[in-house]
């Protein structure tokens, strides 16, 4: 079942939100729908692929015009072990937690609990194990187990990118930074509030980069999700790099408590994200379209 909000060209600063729907579907092949960690979308197929915390993959088919059309929910895949890929990242689960879908149709996923992307099958079949730059192999870089790899695109130019949800510890709490897998890095700082994070990020038209951030402190805090554009073509000798704020979601404004961790490009300028409820079925999964405006 899919329940469309009222959007019509709701602004926030510099986005137009075109569309909003709640995603509430039955058990398919045995999996439950819920807590989505990123979202995908193949354009040529008109197919969104989403991954859930719980090492799922799912398979939605849609089409976006001036709103989300044609949403219909197709397939649910567990995503198993190869027993072909014998090293450390072929787990019996995976935290799935990035998603991206490249050019030539290939759909790579970023985890955590153990750092690593890999390759998988449209039924959720491992098929490649990628190598990480040395600093994000080792697990004592980062902050915590849960605060890995969260977030990878692909970019035209750099190939495979990520980003780990906090920064690794040899860098300052509010210096991301977003890693090429051949070794180049850039930096920018993310926003003053508290436990700021990435969630997600997105190549954008131009080649930059379209940042999800979220920052959330405890239920009487408010949750705030945060897009910003880094422009990797803007960046000192120390590849610290420009920022721009375009939007924000302040759940203490009336704009709900959705703790957004996925975004796609779908055509020009336009981009959908998408909210985890972390497993509870009284928070709703909450897709929305929106432009950016240049």
């Amino acid at each position: 079942m899919v329940v469309r909000l009222i959007a019509g060209d709701k602004q926030n600063h510099k986005i137009t939100i075109l569309d909003e729907q709640y995603l509430v579907y039955s058990d398919k092949n045995g999996i439950s729908f819920e807590g989505i960690s990123d979202i995908a979308y193949d354009a040529n197929r008109q197919k969104l692929y989403l991954v859930g915390d719980r090492s799922m993959l799912f398979t939605l088919s849609a089409t976006f015009d001036e709103k989300i059309e044609n949403l219909e929910y197709l397939s649910s895949y567990k995503i198993l072990r190869n027993d072909n890929l014998t090293d450390k990242y072929n787990l019996r689960t995976y935290d799935t937690e990035g998603l991206t879908f490249t050019p030539d149709n290939k759909i790579l996923v970023a985890h955590e609990r153990v750092a690593g992307v890999f390759e998988l099958s449209s039924t959720a079949k491992i098929i490649k194990n990628y190598t990480l730059p040395q600093k994000l192999q080792k697990d004592e870089n980062y902050r915590s187990k849960n605060k890995m790899l969260e977030s990878i695109a692909y970019h035209p130019k750099y190939g495979i990118v990520v980003a780990s949800e906090y920064p690794l510890k040899e860098y300052k709490m509010r210096q991301q930074t977003i890693y090429s897998l051949d070794g180049k890095e850039w930096h920018f700082k993310s926003e003053k509030h508290k436990n700021s994070a990435i969630t997600s990020i997105e190549v954008m038209d131009d080649g930059n980069i379209l940042v999800l951030e979220r920052s959330y402190s405890g239920y009487l805090k408010p949750m705030r999700m945060i897009l910003k554009k880094v422009y990797l073509d803007d960046c000192d000798e120390n590849n610290n790099c420009q920022s721009e704020y375009l939007a924000s979601f302040n759940s203490l404004k009336g704009e709900g408590f959705n703790n957004f961790e996925g975004l796609a490009r779908v055509s020009k300028g336009r981009y959908v994200m998408i909210s985890d409820n972390n497993g509870y079925a009284l928070l709703p999964t909450k897709l929305i379209y929106f432009e950016v405006k240049e």
